[in-house]
């Protein structure tokens, strides 16, 4: 999420350079590479080869979903995960195992009525971003 992120507050319209992102946000480089891979197979991001290539986003912030986000990078959202051994439970943890399971379905619901780019205002309310404070900048 933080990645994606920042492409959207640090892009300035252009590819950004993963190399980047991971020393703007202190996110070990390789890590950060297999992330973008999944969010390029979920077809999120698409990358751009050559001089000044990087990662874009694959359509408009307001069109991916945090849900989107979090399946891509992490898979389903569980909260209760069903084991080989269900068959041995009591009536009383089947109960509480599809409790869990509907507070699952409501919190990934959740995250699916949140956009990238609600989250990205909130962090140029914050002053994150390209012209922000989280933005160096020298004076001579």
């Amino acid at each position: 999420m933080i990645a994606l992120l920042d492409v959207v507050l640090f892009g300035d319209d252009k590819p950004a350079q993963t190399r980047e992102i991971a020393q703007r946000q202190r996110i070990p480089l390789r890590f950060l590479e297999q992330i973008f891979q999944d969010l390029k197979r979920a077809g999120l991001v698409q990358g751009k080869r050559g001089p000044g290539g990087g990662f874009v986003l694959s359509r408009p912030a307001i069109e991916i979903r945090v849900g989107d986000v979090l399946r891509a990078a992490c898979g389903p959202v569980e909260i209760a995960k069903d084991g080989k051994e269900r068959a041995r439970r009591s009536e009383l943890e089947r109960v509480a195992y599809r409790a869990l399971q509907d507070v699952g379905v409501r919190v990934e619901q959740c995250f699916d009525e949140l956009t990238l780019e609600e989250l990205s205002q909130r962090g140029r309310d914050a002053g994150v971003g390209a012209g922000g404070r989280d933005t160096v900048r020298y004076a001579i």
